[in-house]
């Protein structure tokens, strides 16, 4: 995953992650937003992902779901480009991104 070329922002290693900082980050339904946004994508900055948040905010989403593990993210100029860290978490959570990322939005469950 990880380019020679690439300046990447600190981060923890696969075996540091702990689920309750992965589930306490994806608990904001914004930051649930930018997740399965980034996996349609695959990577986006913080001015490319339609959240109905300020640019600053989402920035700050941005920097929790990296710190929790949840995403990577890489310098290219002065743009911050995230993508999910799908394979590192399957592996030492095997399922869980699956499931999250399946899970229907409350907006869009049927009512009753």
């Amino acid at each position: 995953m990880r380019d020679s070329q690439d300046t990447w922002l600190p981060q923890p290693a696969p075996d540091e992650v702990e689920i309750g900082q992965i589930l306490q980050a994806l608990a904001d339904p914004v930051r649930l937003q930018i997740v399965r946004l980034l996996a349609a994508a695959g990577e986006g900055s913080c001015t490319s992902l339609d959240v109905p948040v300020k640019r600053s905010t989402v920035s700050h989403h941005l920097r929790t779901l990296r710190e929790s593990g949840v995403v990577a993210t890489r310098l290219v100029g002065n743009t911050r480009l995230s993508r999910l860290r799908t394979a590192e978490l399957e592996e030492q959570f095997p399922g869980l991104m699956t499931a999250i990322l399946a899970a229907t939005p409350r907006d869009r469950q049927p009512v009753g």
